[in-house]
């Protein structure tokens, strides 16, 4: 199969489809010519750095343009000393060896690099553990030798089924007012996904990066774990304590960009502006202040593919989420590009490099761990982001499918709840490309930033502050609860492969993220979760958390993300009601914000339906109005002999799950 095959309205670009794995046939062939394996092509980080020897330490460092290259820290009093200085070796690289008494575990060293017409400190390129100093603010590699981790996640495997993802940020995790840290996150916040029955988890923000409110997305040290979290062992006990209870972890992993800071990062590394990116203005991101690289150049291609291995093997994540793959894939980052045509994907502007980078990503990841999980972040929609590579795909498993959140803000901002569509809900909720498996979501972090808000702030707004309270009755409150529910049930529900939600948005949490910086006095009042919100019995956020539980159960007892089918049965656009089957499952929705409905006919086949599942239970802060022990037989339709329906009480703004049973007998039925 080839992705034509899937969709024909690529015949007349199969010539560029064809260029595409030409070239990832040719490049991986020229690898295993020249280095044996992919495997082996993508080992940078166990040559250049720092690394143990018997009696010392080797350090190695690729900077082809520098004239000179010094090892400083504590032992030389920070400056260059010739005693220090790195001796050259071919292609650019430079290469010391250390004592063990010079150089021991915690001590913070750096590079001076001189350059034609300059020099100036740097952080080694594949630095394992960098570290900012709380004075100065300034970042230093570290040396790290503890005892090696002992893991006891050998019998762990990812799950088969699809992934119902936790997307969870380390440093916001907690409550109090600061930043929390990978052994906080494992006693507190793990047991909290568990319990809700998650069976992924994506953590972001985990490479280092000197600005902690970028959300971890402007990488400064690409091996390095953000060391503000804790230490490497923290993170380490993290993820073996998530798979011990079952739950696989993926990372963020920040391939489209990195930061400009010269001395933090790789940006001007050994003077040229082009040693790990593109030359001119191609090399800087005109959105993200941030610098580009040049994924044509062998020498990137094995760091940032050495740096996917890095992840996997070290710190046993499991699989990755690649952010920004818009960027990457087009000259034009995507930029003020509409995407309303095949012509779009194939006008010249897609970045080959990019793509041919992207692919051989995904084989080494998948060689290295079969059952990994790679989901691209990518809003145009190209053509074969989850095929395979020899079907002209680029290898992903999932795409995350990013129109569902900005759709879901648009409607609740643009439109009022009488004009609410059910068949353009059903459209743009069910809508992929023949061979593409999505994430699909109802909101993310990017939805809960300042100058933006989450959708149970933006239903409820002010009203939040003052009647979440369960003895406080509120029209407003009532109506953002019920919604809240049925969007995100719409949305599990009809997603093709795997579903993902934002830490605490499962329960309404309140207000916006705004990290701390100049413009809040440094503050981390907003750069926290109020779990607190979800345990009180008395407040209303409870009953969301409560109804996400039972949404989250439903789906793994019933399989419903790993069932492709789902059959449109009713889409009443004047009454706002909504029914689809999907896994044995009958799912009514009623958008109608004032309407409820007797004795309402679902088309179905003939049989038996009992209710599993109602936002409006009482359980989840409904009004009780479905009876729930009542068992819906079907009955003919006049005038048709072969269709039947189940007649349904269905209240306004309520969603009704029944689950199809077995009819025993023909007297039952």
């Amino acid at each position: 199969m080839r992705l034509i095959d899937y969709d024909s309205w690529l015949a007349p670009f199969a010539l560029q489809l064809e260029k595409r794995r030409a070239n990832f046939e040719a490049k991986t062939d020229d690898i295993e010519n020249r280095w044996g394996s992919l495997l082996k092509f993508a080992s940078t980080h166990k040559f250049f750095g720092l690394h143990r020897q018997i009696n010392g330490w080797i350090f190695r460092e690729w900077a082809p343009n520098a004239t000179e290259v010094y090892l400083v820290g504590a032992f030389s009093d920070w400056k260059p000393l010739a005693k220090y200085r790195l001796q050259r070796q071919e292609k650019g690289v430079w290469q010391i060896e250390i004592s063990e008494a010079e150089l021991k575990h915690g001590d913070h060293y750096k590079l001076w690099v001189v350059w034609p017409g300059g020099a100036g400190m740097r952080i080694p390129s594949h630095s394992t553990r960098t570290i900012q100093d709380p004075k100065t603010f300034l970042f230093s590699a570290q040396v790290w030798d503890n005892e090696p981790f002992i893991w006891t996640d050998q019998n762990f495997k990812v799950a088969d089924g699809p992934p119902v993802i936790y997307e969870a940020h380390t440093g916001m995790a907690q409550e109090e007012e600061k930043v929390g840290t990978y052994r906080e996150f494992t006693d507190k916040i793990l047991p909290r996904i568990a319990e809700a029955g998650y069976n992924m988890i994506q953590m972001m923000a985990i490479q280092e990066h000197p600005y902690y409110g970028s959300f971890g997305y402007h990488v400064s040290n690409f091996f390095s774990a953000s060391s503000r979290f804790g230490t490497p062992e923290d993170l380490k006990t993290l993820v073996n304590t998530a798979h011990n209870m079952g739950i696989s972890v993926i990372m963020d992993i920040v391939h489209s960009h990195s930061v400009k800071n010269e001395e933090e990062g790789l940006s001007r590394f050994d003077g040229s502006y082009n040693l790990y990116f593109h030359d001119g203005d191609r090399g800087s991101h005109p959105a993200w202040d941030s610098r580009c690289f040049d994924y044509g150049k062998e020498e990137v291609q094995r760091f940032l593919l050495s740096n996917c291995r890095y992840w996997l093997e070290e710190y046993h994540f499991d699989g990755f989420r690649f952010d920004g793959v818009t960027s990457m894939l087009y000259h034009h980052h995507g930029l003020e590009k509409a995407f309303t045509s095949y012509h779009d994907y194939f006008d010249g502007q897609l970045d080959d490099d990019a793509v041919l980078y992207l692919t051989l990503a995904n084989k080494l990841i998948h060689e290295i761990h079969p059952r990994a999980v790679s989901i691209a972040e990518e809003m145009s929609g190209l053509p074969g982001i989850t095929a395979k590579p020899e079907e002209d795909g680029l290898g992903f498993d999932y795409r995350l499918s990013m129109g569902v959140p900005d759709f879901w803000i648009k409607t609740i901002k643009e439109k009022s709840d009488e004009t609410w569509n059910v068949g353009q809900i059903f459209h743009e909720l069910t809508q992929h490309r023949p061979e593409e498996r999505v994430i699909s979501y109802a909101e993310s972090h990017d939805q809960a930033l300042v100058g933006d808000k989450t959708i149970l702030f933006r239903l409820a707004d002010r009203e939040m502050y003052d009647f979440m309270s369960k003895d406080r009755p509120n029209l407003i409150i009532d109506r953002a609860l019920a919604l809240h529910k049925i969007i995100r049930l719409i949305t599990l529900s009809t997603a093709y492969g795997g579903y993902l939600n934002f830490m605490g948005n499962e329960f309404g949490h309140p207000e916006w993220i705004d990290f701390p910086r100049q413009g809040n006095n440094w503050s981390y009042k907003y750069a926290r979760r109020q779990w607190s919100l979800f345990d009180n019995e008395l407040l209303k956020f409870r009953w969301l958390g409560l109804f996400d539980r039972e949404m989250i159960s439903m789906e793994k007892e019933y399989q419903l993300l790993s069932t492709p089918e789902i059959y449109l049965k009713l889409a009443n656009e004047v009454d706002q009601v909504l029914a689809f089957e999907r896994a044995n499952l009958l799912f009514v929705f009623n958008f109608n914000p004032d309407k409820s409905f007797t004795d309402y006919g679902i088309p179905v086949h003939p049989g038996k339906f009992r209710t599993i599942l109602s936002t409006d239970s009482p359980d989840f802060g409904g009004f009780n109005r479905v009876d729930e022990s009542v068992i819906h037989y079907s009955q003919a339709i006049p005038h048709s002999r072969d269709t039947h329906q189940i007649k349904l009480y269905v209240p306004a703004r309520t969603a009704i799950v029944l689950k199809r049973q077995a009819i025993k007998s023909v007297f039952e039925a």
